[in-house]
């Protein structure tokens, strides 16, 4: 490993005149375009905590779908998730997909081909040029939709003796067919509405974050369009609306809302009379955090085809996207949010069987975006996934 990693990375990316962009201290960022006149980009975080450390393994983040790495690993309280890796001994090289990068202009049919296959090729160029500029062993971390794409990644690199761990935060794998058909058949009808959509042209959908969060900072007592449930008089305010889509995300309208046990984010909601006497709150992840990593998203658009390989994913539907759970063969820590994506450990069970180890837990009291959010999660979380001694 040269002088400068980040300079032997954009090189070694084939970047003709790598566009480094210093993003902070110890973190730098850089674009890489592709073939396609599209770019990615890749995140890379160093130890900045005085004297010379050795690194000792690289660790790749890969972000949850509609996310990128800044908002989705950068983002804290205090010490961010990237940071603590760096922290400890870690060279942190994050890949963003190209759909950030997405402009109303810009999307069009070829966007229709960025499944999980297509970010697989982006991920494996990436991980490819860091082993020639670092010659260490690497991890792979991922976090909802990017942690799918880890394990995906795992098992077609299954005869890669560099990569040594895989680790999952708050994703589902494969509903279990003998204890819940009525999940698998959901996911099932949602694989066929998102091919559906393919086929009619629909290459990208917005999951309306950045919108509610827009609402709720300009405007955050007016009324948001959507009557409150069960009866109950008067609409949402637009900042009632966001927490209630943020910790009662599975009982909002949408295709994959179901797929939460309960939302994004643990907290509380209680009704009250009026609109305005509603009371809320997040338990672990602060709303500034949850406004700041919005606030940092590119497009925050989520290719169709992505979801539409995870639906089959959560379906076992093989036929529409595979991942052979068998061939992986690096270690696997595996945290799933009580909350967020909840038990379901199907996945983990069939990467076990292969031969693999697996370390397997629920946090309890934890929505989705906690893991990698919350105030507490480097407790609660973060120190579960260092390296065993």
């Amino acid at each position: 490993m040269g002088t400068d990693v980040v300079e032997e990375l954009g090189a070694a990316l084939g970047c003709d005149d790598p566009a480094v962009l210093r993003v902070g201290p110890g973190h730098r960022r850089l674009v890489v375009p592709d073939r396609h006149g599209d770019a990615f980009t890749v995140d890379v975080l160093e130890d900045t905590r005085g004297a010379e450390r050795p690194v000792h393994r690289v660790v790749h983040l890969l972000p949850g779908g509609g996310l990128n790495v800044a908002a989705n690993y950068c983002t804290a309280q205090g010490r961010s998730l990237a940071r603590f890796l760096a922290d400890h001994g870690y060279l942190v090289i994050g890949t963003t997909p190209r759909e950030d990068a997405l402009t109303a202009d810009r999307i069009g049919p070829r966007c229709a081909d960025w499944g999980l296959d297509g970010h697989r090729e982006d991920l494996e160029r990436v991980v490819t040029a860091a082993g020639s500029v670092t010659g260490l062993p690497y991890d792979l971390l991922g976090h909802s939709a990017g942690a799918a794409l880890a394990l995906a990644t795992a098992a077609a690199r299954s005869g890669d003796d560099a990569l040594r761990r895989v680790l999952v935060l708050d994703t589902t794998g494969p509903y279990d067919p003998r204890t819940e058909p009525d999940l698998v058949a959901r996911a099932e009808a949602l694989t066929d509405l998102l091919d559906q959509q393919l086929a009619a042209g629909v290459t990208t959908v917005d999951p309306g974050l950045k919108g509610l969060f827009a609402r709720a900072a300009t405007d955050p007592d007016g009324p948001s369009g959507l009557p409150r449930p069960a009866g109950r008089a008067g609409q949402f305010s637009n900042l009632g609306l966001l927490h209630y889509a943020l910790t009662r995300t599975r009982e909002l309208p949408g295709p994959a809302n179901w797929i939460h046990h309960r939302g994004h984010s643990d907290g509380d909601y209680v009704f009250g009379a009026t609109p305005a006497d509603d009371r809320f709150g997040l338990t672990h992840t602060p709303l500034p955090v949850w406004r700041e990593a919005i606030a940092r998203l590119g497009s925050g658009l989520q290719p169709t085809a992505l979801l539409r390989d995870l639906a089959a994913l959560w379906a076992g539907r093989t036929d529409t996207h595979r991942i052979d759970w068998a061939a992986i063969r690096a270690d696997v820590v595996w945290v799933n949010a009580e909350s967020g994506r909840g038990d379901h450990d199907l996945g983990a069970r069939l990467v076990r069987a292969g031969g693999a180890r697996v370390d397997y837990r629920v946090v309890p009291g934890y929505g989705h975006g906690d893991v990698v959010w919350s105030a507490t999660a480097e407790r609660d979380v973060w120190e579960s996934l260092l390296p065993r001694p």
